[in-house]
């Protein structure tokens, strides 16, 4: 039997995504973002965000079925993001997920948003080989993982970010260099015309006594803004391009370096790169050369999935409904600050933390899981 259609709903941040999956293909997608109404704040104000969810959810749901030429009648399962991110947003997915849920009469599943953006590779290059490095960086979050079966298996974290974000990074240090929101993509544009070995930024958590496999990005933050700062005070012109560069080299250096160190010492050889920063052109150009140093196999996922998107959540719904996991119960609930154990993510109202559904509860974690 074919799997039903899967319908994806994004909403933890400032994107509103729906997407259309079954037996592992993006049938159709779209997304619609409030970034340019919280450009002018320097960042995004949950406020906002959450409002521009409301106009937005239904518009993007019947887009990506126009995108499909599907019908509302062709969905048989869908999935909502339940965490982590923006709780008012959260809510109005999961309250529009809910709704439609309940009208059509198919399941639910709550989905963990960073378990999103590792099935979003699996849209362009199918199944993820087991197991597999994945180095997630996007602009709250940054993780090197193991992953076996994303839908049922645990997920092994070999290290996260002590403090900023490396997105957090660039956001921030835009804004001390006078660049657009968001910063990721400003700071790309800028580094182009560059000098990436014009300043010697300090490459973070890399020496031999660190934590080898930790993130830690406030530092860099820091020395970035205090260079712009002395600039400013002696009363010479800032060359942006050149801070750009050197800051996009330092992000990249450490975040391949790490990513593919951990590859060589788990004896694993694919290496997935996934969120919004693995949109940026030093970051993917710098981890596929280390990568065919080592003998490992890259995969990127394409640009329009990198960013939050509806077409990932439901990518993992295709995956939880294929390895048989049970649905979502009506008192599914958002848990906004949920950490990354499982893709399936399914909180309930004032119950805290998700229970282990029964799928969950007979997977066995991979040899070596710390």
């Amino acid at each position: 039997m074919r799997s039903p259609v899967v319908l994806g709903i994004e909403s933890s941040c400032d994107e509103t995504g729906a997407g259309l999956v079954a037996d592992g293909k993006l049938l159709g997608h779209a997304v619609a973002s409030s970034m340019d109404e919280h450009a002018r704040f320097g960042g995004v104000v949950p406020e906002i965000a959450a409002r521009a969810h409301v106009h937005s959810a239904m518009p993007v749901v019947r887009a990506a079925l126009a995108d499909a030429g599907l019908e509302m009648r062709d969905i048989g399962a869908i999935a909502v993001t339940t965490g982590p991110g923006l709780s008012g947003a959260l809510q109005v997915g999961v309250a529009a997920a809910k709704g439609l849920a309940y009208a059509l009469g198919v399941p639910l599943y709550g989905v963990h948003h960073l378990a999103g953006h590792v099935a979003a590779d699996t849209l362009e290059h199918g199944p993820l080989p087991d197991p597999c490095v994945v180095l997630i960086v996007s602009g709250g979050h940054t993780s090197l993982l193991l992953v076996r079966d994303l839908a049922r298996d645990p997920i092994v974290h070999l290290g996260d970010t002590l403090d900023d974000a490396a997105g957090e990074c660039f956001d921030k240090v835009a804004r001390v260099f006078g660049l657009p929101y968001p910063g990721g993509p400003a700071v790309d544009r800028a580094a182009r015309e560059g000098d990436a070995r014009a300043v010697a930024f300090p490459r973070p958590l890399t020496g031999p006594r660190d934590d080898r496999w930790a993130f830690s990005f406030s530092g860099l933050k820091t020395a970035a803004a205090r260079w712009a700062e002395q600039h400013r005070a002696a009363g010479r012109p800032l060359p942006v391009a050149d801070g750009a560069a050197s800051l996009q080299e330092a992000v990249a250096d450490v975040l391949t370096r790490k990513a593919v160190a951990a590859c060589v010492e788990h004896g694993v050889r694919t290496l997935v790169v996934v969120g919004g920063v693995a949109a940026n052109s030093r970051v993917r150009a710098l981890a596929q050369e280390r990568c065919a140093a080592e003998g490992i196999a890259l995969r990127v996922p394409p640009l329009r999935l990198c960013t939050d998107n509806g077409a990932m959540i439901a990518a993992v719904g295709d995956l939880l409904v294929r390895a048989g996991a049970e649905p979502a119960p009506l008192d599914v609930s958002v848990d906004p600050s949920a950490p990354l154990e499982y893709a399936s993510l399914v909180p309930r109202a004032g119950a805290g933390r998700a229970a282990v559904p029964e799928l969950r509860r007979t997977a066995q974690a991979p040899a070596g899981a710390r």
